[in-house]
């Protein structure tokens, strides 16, 4: 160090101790200090700790760049987030940044009870609440399995602090029997293979080993991709950092590349702020990469929760924004579970940008990103050498894998909030529209119970429908509305049949499968919860249409009745009010999916005035 910035270091200190100088600046170290009553007393102590920590004056003048830390040894998806803090690291610290890394929760899919959806708010506030609390200039966030990357998000939002995604990527496939496999759609798909007697036990055994031969999230279109995909669409993260494998150098580059995007967030601190990066085009552009990547139902749920996170946007996009964006948008991805290929294929095929390129008509190129350039500026600065058609997963825009609407959103009296199917990954593709009588199982014990007796009365024509798998009546919407095919109607081969609830499926899922129907069954009021073994269902994807065919005098006459009977047995909508704990929390507060199943008092709105009382 020069003697001049000597003199100039020893000057900053000094003015840190200076009692007649106000502590006015909102960056650095002086940004929200604790409350001792002495703001400068307050710097004076925050100094004394970080030093025990080694580090310098010099290092603590520096812009600090949070590393956000999801590691857990319950979290393979997350296997890699070591590597990837030291790749963020070197990129914050070789442009004049500090990196400073701590943790908050981690959700791993498989690892979570009663499901991962459960705790996505909590995560949710756990990083709203650190990125707030701490000397954070921006904040670089690590994250992968399928609700982190929307949980980190909503935080980020909220606490309204430069943020950058850095997801830890699709695993590589694996093989069996010299057939590529991969996690999840293989998962599901084999099982029901095994549920039906065309595989045996030695095969599921063998598949199980090579289902996920890395590290890293689900190698298909599942929601960690999804998610991955739709904060590429929203500028939340550079191009290539929606697809390089987890595995890969590629990932760790980009890494790096995400550190030397955080430090400069710092120089545009009120451009870059995700209240100012995230405007309702940017979102727009989102539900069209949703669209076109045959994306996870999941995401529509996220993006409602985090469309309420947005001061200025909450209110202007809705499920309609998402079923008006899908009629002129095509499927140009092909990937399980609505094609066939995994994520590295997308990959090798170019990615994101390459799919920009493919669908740049339909974006809005205007929208800002967090390097600080628009989507357009993004598409035309980087070098791109489009792969051979016969080489690439990626459709012409006007030769498609499906013409428009992968993901529908369907209304009607069963489901007057909305209801969201992905008609792309229909098997059977007569059944978006069908007609057939309900086989009703009350919860999921019930249908565990009953689902492969051989004295169900069940026919191929009938629609399979699960009540009580809601945010507040399971609770948390588990991933159970991938209904199996009841054993004896799969062992005669039959691949899909027409399922309902109110819970999700996986991402990596298909079938003709209409999810997170609003209300809820646990509601009072629903249609769904009064739904009865031989009711007349009726689902129409192409006119939008979910219904059951009863009057409306027998519908409210049936609803008073469960009103009635809810109270009685203090059900979950009723027994909610003396719940202890998250859950009682959970239970109290969370709204319906149609509004992304958030707690009301984490919306940018906040509760509504009679739940604040």
């Amino acid at each position: 160090m020069s003697e001049t910035q000597d003199q100039e270091q020893t000057v900053k200190v000094n003015m840190d101790y200076d009692l007649d100088t106000p502590i006015t600046s909102k960056v650095g170290l002086r940004q929200g200090l604790a409350s001792y009553g002495d703001p400068h007393f307050s710097l004076f102590l925050r100094k004394v700790f970080i030093k025990a920590l080694g580090y310098s004056e010099d290092a603590l003048s520096r812009p600090i760049i949070g590393i956000v830390n999801t590691y857990s040894s319950f979290n393979p998806c997350h296997a890699n987030i070591p590597q990837l803090i030291d790749g963020v690291k070197r990129g914050v610290q070789l442009n004049g940044g500090l990196a400073i890394d701590f943790p908050t929760i981690s959700i791993a899919e498989s690892f979570s009870s009663p499901t991962s959806m459960y705790l996505r708010n909590l995560m949710s506030m756990d990083t709203e609440e650190m990125i707030s609390a701490q000397p954070c200039d921006a904040v670089v966030l690590i994250g992968g399995c399928d609700k982190t990357t929307p949980a980190q998000l909503m935080g980020g939002i909220s606490a309204n602090k430069p943020i950058l995604h850095l997801v830890s990527g699709p695993m590589m496939p694996g093989s069996h029997r010299g057939v590529r496999i991969g996690a999840c759609t293989d998962c599901r798909n084999n099982w029901a293979k095994y549920r039906a007697g065309t595989i045996d036990i030695e095969d599921i055994s063998s598949i199980n080993d090579e289902l996920a031969p890395t590290s890293g999230t689900c190698g298909v279109m599942g929601t960690a991709s999804t998610m991955a995909c739709v904060l590429v669409g929203l500028g939340m993260m550079p191009f290539a950092g929606a697809s390089a494998p987890a595995v890969s150098s590629a990932r760790l580059r980009i890494a790096e590349e995400t550190g030397k995007h955080a430090v400069a967030a710092t120089k545009q601190l009120e451009k870059l702020r995700p209240q100012a990066v995230l405007t309702r085009e940017s979102f727009l552009n989102a539900i069209t990469v949703l669209q076109a990547i045959g994306g996870s139902t999941n995401a529509v749920v996220h993006l409602m929760a985090i469309v309420g996170r947005h001061p200025k946007i909450a209110g202007t996009i809705d499920l309609d924004t998402v079923d008006e964006i899908g009629r002129k948008t095509p499927l140009v991805v092909d990937l399980k579970p609505s094609g066939d290929n995994y994520m590295t294929d997308f990959h090798n095929s170019g990615g994101m940008l390459a799919l920009f390129h493919e669908i740049k008509s339909l974006l809005f190129l205007d929208a800002m990103t967090v390097t600080g350039h628009t989507i357009g500026e993004e598409i035309a600065r980087q070098s791109y050498v489009a792969v051979p058609r016969e080489l690439s997963v990626i459709q012409p825009f006007d030769k498609p894998l499906y013409p428009v609407s992968s993901l529908v959103v369907l209304r009607g009296n069963l489901a007057p909030g909305g209801a969201v199917m992905k008609a792309s990954a229909s098997k059977y593709r007569h059944l978006l529209k069908h007609s057939g009588r309900a086989v009703v199982f009350s919860n999921s014990a019930d249908m565990a119970e009953r689902i492969d007796d051989p004295n169900l009365d069940v026919t191929p024509d009938s629609v399979l429908v699960l009540q009580n798998i809601g945010l507040v009546g399971n609770p948390g919407m588990p991933e159970a509305g991938l209904i199996p095919i009841p054993r004896k109607i799969a062992s005669e081969g039959v691949l899909d049949m027409l399922r309902l609830s109110d819970g999700r499926m996986s991402g990596t899922a298909g079938g003709t499968i209409g999810l997170h129907i609003s209300p809820e069954a646990a509601d009072p009021k629903s249609v769904l919860g009064i739904i009865r073994d031989g009711d007349i269902i009726t689902c129409d994807a192409e006119a939008r249409v979910l219904r059951v065919e009863l009057s409306d005098e027998e519908i409210q006459e049936r609803i008073k009745v469960r009103a009635q009977q809810v109270q009685e047995q203090k059900a979950p909508w009723e027994a909610r009010k003396r719940i202890r704990g998250y859950r009682g929390l959970y239970m109290r507060t969370v709204n319906q999916a149609q509004f992304g199943g958030d707690f009301d008092f984490l919306t940018a709105a906040g509760p509504e005035e009679e739940n604040a009382s």
